[in-house]
């Protein structure tokens, strides 16, 4: 299970699969701690929101600088809910990558999530890392299974060796579908909801079976107990908030 931090006052939870690691950076915000108002409050990370952006960029300052971090090492990407990797080489503001990998220490991979699911992953024999955004439409195009056959071609990585978070999103009580988007689930990640004539469908669940078919083992993958929607004073929820709200992040990187 993840677990708050003492520092920042719950800024981030830093999940207990990568504790271990002294020279991994890797943490999952919460919204408390930062300067922005309602809406918005407090730690919105996001850019793509009605926020100012001197709040959403001393957000990030406040929450890099409490893991060490500065801004200039992270690597961000515009996400759009695809399939697309990038192999990161230096920092910077990318465009149109959902998946962000990197074998190169002091360059912060991070992801933007407001009820999307956020994988992050960890190599420590080959020292790889990942930082996937999979909201319903990339788990259906198995960005999580092809980010990790990505680090086997591009690093080496065995998937054995491999350490996995599948953060905190909507939860399947609160992920309802129409039948257009459920028909792309298979059966073991969707439940029919009678009542309201629709379906429920497991983010979650869906990812981390993806992980488990590109070789991870269950063992080495950890699922955040908490819900963007159930946990909603901790974290950001689009879609509990009608799309105004803020951002969240989830983050990875490896210390030189």
């Amino acid at each position: 299970m993840s677990h708050i931090t003492n520092a920042s006052v719950e800024m981030y939870r830093i999940p207990a699969v990568f504790a271990k690691f002294t020279e991994l950076i890797a943490a999952e915000s919460t919204r408390h701690g930062g300067v922005s108002p309602a809406p918005y409050s407090s730690l919105n990370l996001g850019g793509s929101t009605q926020d100012s952006d001197e709040n959403v960029a001393q957000n990030n300052i406040r929450f890099f600088g409490s893991l060490g971090v500065k801004t200039t090492q992270t690597a961000k990407s515009h996400q759009v809910h695809g399939s697309e990797i990038l192999r990161v080489i230096s920092p910077g503001r990318y465009e149109g990558y959902d998946a962000l990998i990197t074998d190169i220490p002091n360059i912060q991979l991070a992801v933007t999530i407001a009820d999307c699911t956020p994988i992050l992953i960890y190599n420590p024999v080959k020292q790889c890392v990942a930082a996937v955004h999979a909201g319903w439409r990339g788990t259906v195009r198995q960005i999580v299974l092809k980010t990790v056959q990505v680090l086997q071609t591009t690093y080496g990585s065995d998937p054995k060796d491999c350490l996995a978070y599948v953060g905190t999103c909507i939860d399947d009580c609160s992920f309802e579908v129409g039948e257009e988007v459920a028909a792309h689930f298979d059966s073991r990640h969707k439940q029919w909801n009678s009542s309201a004539g629709n379906f429920f469908v497991n983010l979650k669940q869906a990812n981390k079976d993806q992980l488990v078919e590109a070789g991870l083992t269950s063992e080495n993958i950890e699922i955040s107990p908490y819900s963007t929607v159930l946990n909603n004073k901790d974290y950001f929820s689009y879609r509990h908030e009608n799309g105004i709200t803020g951002r969240l992040l989830a983050t990875i990187g490896m210390k030189k």
